[in-house]
């Protein structure tokens, strides 16, 4: 690889860590450099879920603090996050990925507005985030939880907005805890499907090595200093970068 090649995704998987670390969606910042690089796209996909599956352990240390907190959480999440990665990336390797591409900005787009609407309708449901979290809440929740580990584990792109939206409709306020737990489901998602990618020999792994070093980095700065700003602030970030990925998908299916 020439020093442009490598310095480029450096710092794409550095941009990529950081905004995985406050919203989610930093895949679609690395997975376009790797198809401009001439990978292709399964291969770039795999390359791509490796590299920042590694950086991911840079931002769980940022959110040590919270993860604590979220522990109860983990206990419901955690079965169905790693069932569907892993079912995620078993269908990358055996179907084509048109039918679901198409459906990527309609998801990206729904779960931005439901997290914008989510404190109307916490305020409409009762639930203030000090408790009195339904349990027929928790159990579309958690469906809801597989659906996106098992498009996690396929492509991945914006699995944190879908997340966070789920999260804020069960109850759940405090948006640093909401990104720890988002966190640590997104690796495990990631980690699964990573590791059938390997299995599969689809891991190109010099630029997925390079990836990995820039995520890290990345990662650990995003989750620093997204605790360091309010929580309405983070919100907006979220909103943006929620909307911004959609608007990118939308173009990237339909426009070209």
């Amino acid at each position: 690889m020439h020093a442009f090649e490598i310095i480029g995704l450096l710092i794409a998987a550095a941009a990529a860590g950081a905004i995985n670390a406050v919203a989610g969606g930093g895949t679609l910042v690395t997975f376009p450099v790797l198809l401009l690089l001439g990978v292709s796209p399964v291969v770039a996909n795999a390359t791509n879920t490796v590299a920042l599956v590694v950086g991911t352990a840079g931002s769980i240390f940022g959110y040590r603090r919270h993860a604590a907190m979220v522990k109860h959480w983990l206990s419901r999440f955690l079965p169905v996050s790693v069932l569907g990665g892993l079912m995620g990336g078993i269908l990358l390797t055996r179907t084509s990925d048109e039918m679901f591409g198409k459906l990527v900005p309609f998801l990206i787009l729904f779960a931005t507005l439901l997290f914008l609407a989510q404190g109307a309708f916490r305020r409409g449901a009762g639930l203030d985030g000090r408790g009195g979290v339904r349990q027929q809440s928790v159990a579309v929740a958690i469906l809801f939880q597989f659906a996106v580990a098992l498009y996690g584990g396929y492509f991945g792109a914006g699995i944190g907005i879908l997340m966070l939206a789920s999260l804020g409709f069960i109850g759940l306020s405090n948006i640093y805890e909401m990104n720890a737990l988002k966190t640590i489901l997104g690796a495990l998602i990631n980690l699964v499907a990573a590791l059938w990618f390997i299995t599969a020999g689809l891991v190109d792994w010099p630029r997925a090595l390079i990836m990995s070093a820039g995520a890290l980095g990345g990662y650990f700065l995003g989750a620093h200093f997204s605790q360091r700003i309010s929580q309405r602030a983070v919100r907006v970030i979220i909103t943006g970068v929620g909307f911004a990925i959609a608007g990118v998908t939308f173009y990237q299916q339909f426009c070209r």
